[in-house]
């Protein structure tokens, strides 16, 4: 695999030091560790039989480690452009291979399993590129999950401090992954029963700094909103697909 490394650390204006700052929190996190077991529930539904996953912006590695726990044979690469980020990432699962460069720049031939990108194409203005290269990435029989931010109405200042291009309407991904040669296989959304203090926490009044503001949270609550999502994800394993919600789930494959 090559991949061209980055001059800047950056990626999709998404800096270094931030990406180091939430790294700092995501262990025991409401929403990290929700969306990790909501992951490796999809993989293990859809793609049981894989030898291999390729996460496309592994950031800090956060999704790669909760692989590794749930899936021990599993052959795991990570890319990103940021190498602070491969740094941690590393230093999480040190048995993993690490690709330092950007999405759009991945040229590996169709010899990987499954590709996941999660919380990345909302960064990236060319997330058609991206698409086109992760269904390059992987075999026939093989395929896709990603995961993005939902509705565009729900955009907001705090999509801006994270550096977000686009919040995401479902037929819209729909029809970006379907372009991409991939037939789409699983949509729900999720972070759904969330979504009414969504709502209000955009209402509120917001300062301009504070990155990480919506990341630090009292204990109390945290265990509160884990609780939460921890129902959600039981009716999503029993088969309830929700229709609106924070973020999306797909899976797709190549057929």
């Amino acid at each position: 695999m090559h991949a061209e490394s980055p001059t800047r650390e950056t990626a999709g204006g998404y800096p270094a030091d931030r990406l180091c700052r939430v790294a700092a929190v995501q262990d025991g996190h409401y929403w990290f560790e929700s969306r990790n077991r909501l992951l490796t529930w999809a993989f293990d539904r859809f793609f049981a039989g894989a030898g291999d996953f390729l996460e496309v912006g592994c950031g800090s590695g956060f999704v790669l480690q909760a692989f590794r726990r749930a899936f021990p044979d599993l052959r795991l690469t990570g890319s990103d452009a940021l190498q602070p980020a491969l740094d941690i990432a590393g230093a999480r699962v040190p048995d993993a291979l690490f690709i330092h460069g950007r999405a759009q720049d991945l040229a590996p031939p169709a010899t990987i399993d499954v590709a996941g990108a999660f919380d990345v194409l909302e960064h990236i203005e060319d997330d058609r590129a991206v698409l086109q290269r992760m269904a390059a990435m992987v075999r026939p029989g093989g395929g896709v999950m990603i995961t993005v931010p939902q509705h565009r109405w729900l955009w907001s200042a705090a999509d801006e401090r994270v550096y977000h291009v686009r919040r995401y309407r479902r037929r819209e991904l729909i029809e970006r992954v379907t372009a991409a040669g991939l037939q789409v296989e699983y949509v729900t959304s999720f972070v759904s029963l969330l979504l009414p203090l969504m709502v209000l926490s955009r209402w509120r009044a917001r300062s301009a700094s504070g990155e990480t503001r919506g990341l630090d949270v009292s204990p109390r609550l945290n265990a509160l909103l884990t609780a939460i999502l921890s129902i959600e994800r039981r009716l999503i394993v029993s088969g309830v697909t929700f229709a609106a919600g924070g973020s999306l789930l797909l899976v797709a494959r190549k057929r």
